[in-house]
């Protein structure tokens, strides 16, 4: 009974942790709350939360593709809805399945507009993130 109980509270705070995570993003790129995202900058002053990341900080032999999303109408809508989408699944505990594989998707394009990593010939915390969601998302209680 003690390792179920370790283990259901374990997942439970990797699900909510990460679910504040993507929520957070979403909020701070919406509002530019001054983390991530200036005020000046923020998706409701008419910035696209997608062309810093997308138009700067990708590399490797993807770039030229990942570049010419940066800052897409489309692409921001589908990216802030993925934002809040697996933000609030997590957090909720509903869809947590949907979520969870929207975020893996999410995480894994994140990985391959950064390929290969900086300080790591293979991981990234965009790698680790995919994994722990799909942790959260497929687990059998």
């Amino acid at each position: 009974m003690k390792n179920i109980l370790h283990k259901l509270f374990s997942i439970t705070t990797l699900r909510l942790l990460m679910g504040f995570i993507f929520l957070w993003a979403f909020l701070d790129k919406t509002f530019g709350l001054g983390f991530a995202t200036s005020p000046e900058k923020s998706w409701l002053s008419g910035g696209s939360p997608t062309t810093g990341f997308l138009g700067n900080a990708v590399k490797g032999p993807l770039a030229d593709f990942f570049h010419s999303l940066a800052g897409n109408v489309m692409v921001d809508y589908l990216f802030m809805f993925g934002l809040l989408f697996i933000g609030l699944t997590l957090l909720s505990n509903k869809f947590v399945k949907w979520g969870g594989l929207a975020g893996i998707v999410m995480m894994m394009l994140m990985y391959f507009a950064l390929l290969l990593p900086e300080n790591n010939p293979f991981v990234d915390e965009h790698l680790v993130y995919a994994v722990l969601l799909g942790v959260i998302a497929f687990r059998r209680d």
